[in-house]
């Protein structure tokens, strides 16, 4: 089956000389896909010109005039850029025309923007930001990153419920286990928010396997981690600066001595598959979950490797209609009762 995906071409740190490469190299690895390149038409008929692709035949350009800047505020790009490629690329999906859209903009413009279009589910409050994370079982899908800095115990619910049924699709597991980040595993411990989120979750249909703490989440002791966006978002950035010293600290120390350089050299197979494992570009493409369309956050600063992977996310939550099993288990929880 044909999946139509719109790509804002200008979105991002870099704009077309990540977002083209990235489509062209999707394109060749997925021949059921068809890509929409939104943004400045003359800038995107010479970057595909340069890649000999000018006349592919399942790529379309959609021109628009207008680009939101990286630290341009949500209210602006919402009352300010309604022909921008960012604004153009999530029309597309009301109007039908496409079935998702994968954007490397602003991250604030690109939520209020797809809100406001889209709208959210029947049963979603505020629409939530999940990604996957590697783990020690593979990958822990954790939510939310950062759309929302405060969360009712009610809103925590519904990111779990848009989680596991995310997780369900992706890691093709009927009742994926979902952990609820705390201060520590007892019921007693937490915020009364937390507190009253743990009681809705226990009452729910979901497998709630109860509080977890931050170790939890690279343990994979949960398949789903849920929070609110303030500590998901410090958790996540955390989590990078670790990675990130990790590795500086690891090169430092090969290059101290000739002795230390030789054992570098000896050890470079299980460095470069260490660093393959770690590489944050494979887990790009963050989900915007609860808006009635799908919405794909890339990396503002990643490279055309990284930004494919958002592409596949997109790619990969159309076939296996994420969507459509979000909506029936919130009927489920909240119109059909218990």
């Amino acid at each position: 089956m044909l999946q139509s995906i719109a790509i804002d071409a200008m979105g991002g740190d870099v704009g077309i000389n990540v977002t083209i490469p990235a489509s062209l190299e999707s394109l060749k690895r997925h021949p059921n896909l068809h890509i929409t390149l939104v943004g400045n038409g003359d800038l995107i008929k010479a970057s595909l010109e340069k890649y000999k692709s000018k006349d592919h035949p399942r790529i379309k350009i959609h021109h628009s005039t207008e680009v939101v800047h990286m630290d341009e505020s949500p209210q602006s790009a919402l009352k300010n850029k309604k022909d921008s490629s960012m604004r153009v690329s999530i029309n597309l999906i009301k109007s039908g025309e496409v079935s998702a859209c994968v954007s490397a903009g602003n991250t604030g413009a690109l939520m209020a923007t797809a809100r406001f279009v889209l709208k959210t589910l029947p049963g979603i409050d505020r629409p939530a930001i999940a990604s996957q994370l590697p783990s020690l079982k593979g990958t822990t899908c954790m939510l939310d990153l950062g759309a929302n800095v405060d969360s009712s115990p009610e809103q925590l619910l519904q990111f779990a419920i848009m989680g596991a049924m995310l997780t369900s699709v992706l890691k093709r597991k009927k009742d994926p286990s979902v952990g609820l980040l705390n201060v520590g595993g007892e019921e007693i411990k937490g915020t009364e928010v937390v507190k009253q989120a743990n009681l809705l979750l226990r009452n729910s249909h979901l497998n709630f396997y109860g509080n977890i703490e931050g170790t939890d989440i690279f343990k994979g002791t949960t398949d789903v981690v849920v929070c609110d966006g303030f500590i998901g978002n410090i958790s996540l950035k955390t989590t990078e600066g670790v990675a990130q010293m990790m590795g500086k600290f690891l090169l430092e120390e090969f290059k101290r001595n000739f002795l230390t350089k030789v054992m570098a050299f000896i050890a470079m197979p299980v460095l470069k598959a260490f660093k393959r494992r770690l590489d944050p570009r494979r887990y790009n493409g963050a989900s915007f979950l609860g808006l009635n369309g799908i919405v794909i956050k890339s990396h503002g600063g990643t490279d055309a490797y990284g930004f494919r992977f958002a592409i596949e996310t997109a790619l990969e939550e159309l076939e296996n209609g994420v969507l459509d099993k979000i909506r029936k288990q919130l009927e489920i929880e909240f119109l059909n009762g218990k």
